[in-house]
């Protein structure tokens, strides 16, 4: 039987969410088709790529069946006071689930007073997963925040999407992770370091739940050499033994992994169509059908590619 083919990564602003963006007179806002961002220059927004039906067709020329659609963490929502998030969260929510298939969505929570809960009505509604703005990595007590939601994934078996994002007020211009053991036994997770666009953020942490079968899905990243985990006492190979890399968008980075670590996410509207891979079809299979179905099930799947 034939695998779904996934683009484990797009972006999509339905109707209710641009009209909530709209009411807004302070930043993340939109006026008269400009969107305005807190600390970055007012840009145009074009709302033509986010049509739903312009969306299932670019997914059909694509060949993918179903689209993952999370929040665009670099708008700040999940940073904002929890009662100026939770209206903006909830049209979005409202809007993605009522597109139904081919589309799946990363539930997005305020981290202001985010608990479990927020993370269960999510996987309770049909979310596949939770993603989190990777500035919530950038500090210990960032992480200790976010590690209640993390184990009510993990106790659902359900994966973590890490995404590029504004950073934080009073993030420290070099955000990383000292090695001591102190901040390792108070996160409690192992280190891989991820690469994306942003300001500060663009160069944060992401640390493993140390509970079976945690997996997680990050935008763009890996050590960039063995050395940098290595240094620290940590084997690469187990630090993303449960780390899922976003193979799109890369442009030509070097990067040591194994093709069972790659799914492919297109990051649409904003980088458009994926180029080509380059891996022939057995690693066309492993980056669109095996390996997002690994990621989303936690089942092994056979990498062949049927005749």
């Amino acid at each position: 039987m034939r695998l779904t083919r996934i683009d484990v990564h797009q972006h999509l602003w339905p109707e209710p969410f641009l009209a909530a963006l709209e009411d807004r007179t302070e930043p993340p806002f939109l006026r008269d088709g400009v969107l305005v961002l807190e600390g970055e220059p007012a840009a145009r927004f074009e709302a033509g790529p986010h049509d739903p039906d312009r969306r299932r067709a670019e997914l059909r020329a694509d060949g993918i069946d179903r689209a993952l659609v999370a929040l665009s963490s670099p708008l700040g929502i999940e940073a904002l006071p929890r009662a100026e998030a939770q209206p903006l969260l909830a049209a979005w929510h409202d809007g993605v689930f009522a597109l139904g298939e081919p589309f799946g969505v990363w539930g997005a929570v305020a981290r202001d007073g985010a608990s479990a809960r927020d993370v269960e009505a999510l996987l309770d509604r049909g979310a596949v997963g939770v993603s989190l703005p990777a500035g919530a990595f950038v500090t210990a007590r960032g992480v200790e925040a976010v590690l209640p939601l993390l184990h009510a994934l993990a106790a659902r078996g359900r994966p973590l999407l890490i995404h590029p994002g504004a950073a934080p007020l009073g993030t420290p211009a070099e955000p990383w992770w000292p090695g001591g053991r102190r901040v390792r036994r108070r996160a409690s997770r192992r280190m891989a370091r991820l690469r994306g666009p942003g300001a500060a953020a663009s160069r944060h942490a992401a640390r493993r739940v140390r509970r079976p079968g945690r997996r997680g899905a990050a935008p763009r990243g890996a050590p960039r050499r063995p050395r940098r985990p290595r240094a620290r006492g940590v084997r690469p190979a187990r630090v993303l033994r449960h780390v899922v890399l976003r193979a799109a968008g890369d442009r030509g980075r070097r990067r040591v992994v194994g093709i069972d670590q790659l799914v492919h996410g297109s990051d649409r509207p904003v980088l458009g169509a994926p180029p080509e891979h380059g891996l022939g079809a057995a690693g066309d299979h492993a980056l669109r059908a095996a390996n997002p179905a690994r990621l989303l099930t936690g089942e092994p799947v056979a990498l062949e590619v049927a005749a």
